[in-house]
């Protein structure tokens, strides 16, 4: 999930909060000393807290910064659980594609043939849309997201408990014309792999979360990785999530106070384009996991490795982002939702990858500048690029 009028806005600005934790006992190299410094910056700009893991042959950094709970002025734990928000997607995506490496699916097939009749009206036709360009977001699908009255306070709190099924989600977005017809360009869409997650469970006659659990989270030890289904809370322990909504009227737009945003229904829409919570620690595994091809056959990992230019944010393949940096392309995708922002990395290799975690969506201070990109990639590009 992501809340659009805001992606556009992550960045840094003024000193907010102080550094309240440094880095592990255990971390005392140069480049642990770079990312407790990055941390410290992301907190400095504006974010709550923050939490960064470095995994790599020759060990684990971990470091973080400002606070998990601001109310109990309480660090940000060592093992955090999160919400991944939209790095959900590169699961789902990863279960898919072990679906086709066993022929029992096809990147080819239309959403027609395995769901027939779903998409169709106001111009979309689910028989001219494949299950590529529904994991690629070539597909032309509106975001149904962008009809939930989410993006102000008022909005959020009203509707944060909400349950919307899949197939409600589906109508809302079919409610409205496509975007651009299916595989003429790109464009983000949540409706797809809403649809991704109907589709697995038509495959395979289970649902979509039991496709994950039994493909990617238990084959990987990833025991701390979970779903919600359609409860509000996170596992323990946990960071508390915090934003800050637009005001009404202004433009450029200012922002409110913080408010806590912890509690919501991340599967609203049926939780398959990005409900999963998590750890650095899990992420890094299963970044590493896949680009180093335990997860996937060559010829599947290829595929999800096939991309189109992402406008904004890099080269987009199957669940997957290409990131161009400084020491050579990088692999991940990231998350944003309300209270919660993912960043992450992994080498072609996939034997050094980082996780960033914020519990903020909304990470600058009030009155503060609002400059292009997204806040963890220095971080990211410090931590893939660093030597120890």
């Amino acid at each position: 999930m992501k809340r659009t009028s805001l992606i556009a806005a992550l960045c840094l600005a003024t000193v907010a909060f102080p550094a309240v934790a440094s880095a592990a006992p255990e971390s005392s190299s140069p480049l642990s000393r770079t990312l407790q410094r990055d941390a410290d910056a992301l907190v400095a700009g504006g974010s709550p807290g923050a939490l960064v893991e470095l995994s790599t042959a020759q060990g684990r950094i971990k470091v973080r910064s400002g606070h998990g709970d601001l109310r109990a002025k309480t660090p940000v734990p060592w093992n955090a659980h999160f919400r991944i928000a939209s790095f959900s997607k590169t699961f789902l995506s990863a279960t898919m594609l072990q679906l086709v490496g066993e022929g029992r699916l096809s990147l080819n097939d239309t959403v027609d043939r395995w769901l027939p009749g779903v998409v169709r009206g106001n111009g979309n036709d689910g028989d001219a849309i494949t299950i590529r360009q529904l994991l690629q977001h070539t597909s032309g699908l509106h975001d149904y997201l962008q009809e939930l009255d989410l993006g102000t306070q008022e909005g959020f709190l009203r509707h944060r408990f909400d349950k919307l099924s899949a197939s409600e989600a589906v109508k809302l977005a079919i409610g409205k014309a496509p975007d651009f017809a299916p595989g003429t360009s790109w464009g983000y869409s949540n409706t797809n792999y809403v649809l991704a997650g109907m589709v697995t469970e038509k495959v395979t006659g289970r649902r979509w979360e039991t496709e994950i659990i039994e493909r990617v989270i238990r084959p990987l030890g990833l025991r701390e990785t979970s779903f919600p289904y359609t409860s509000p809370f996170l596992p323990a322990p946990y960071v508390r999530g915090y934003d800050r909504f637009p005001i009404e009227g202004t433009n450029p737009p200012e922002f409110g106070p913080r408010v806590d945003v912890t509690l919501m229904n991340t599967a609203m829409g049926g939780g398959a384009d990005g409900s999963i919570n998590s750890t650095t620690e899990d992420g890094n595994k299963f970044l590493q996991a896949l680009l180093g091809g335990r997860l996937l056959k060559p010829a599947q990992l290829a595929e999800m490795k096939k991309t189109v230019p992402a406008p904004g944010l890099g080269d987009y393949g199957l669940g997957l982002v290409k990131t161009a940096g400084p020491c050579g392309g990088y692999w991940g995708h990231g998350g944003a939702l309300p209270g919660y922002l993912t960043g992450n990395g992994v080498t072609e290799d996939g034997k050094r990858s980082v996780m960033v975690s914020l519990n903020t969506l909304t990470p600058f201070n009030p009155g503060g500048e609002l400059p292009e990109g997204n806040p963890v990639d220095r971080v990211i590009e410090h931590a893939l690029c660093g030597t120890e």
